[in-house]
């Protein structure tokens, strides 16, 4: 595995703009399937396919 730390200094990255949009209310998840998953909106509810320092 590469040394995924070699290039992570701030001056290496642009200044970014983020967008984020409005959020309409919508119908929640009950408390216990909003527990499990960590949200209690179903918008919110996004699967993780992060990698780990793969170039």
């Amino acid at each position: 595995m590469q040394n995924c730390n070699q290039d992570f200094y701030p001056d290496n990255y642009p200044l970014a703009m983020a967008y984020v949009p409005w959020q309409e209310w919508k119908p929640i998840y009950e408390l216990d399937k909003a527990f499990e998953i960590g949200t209690i909106f179903p918008a919110l509810d996004k699967p993780f396919e992060g990698r780990r320092c793969q170039k």
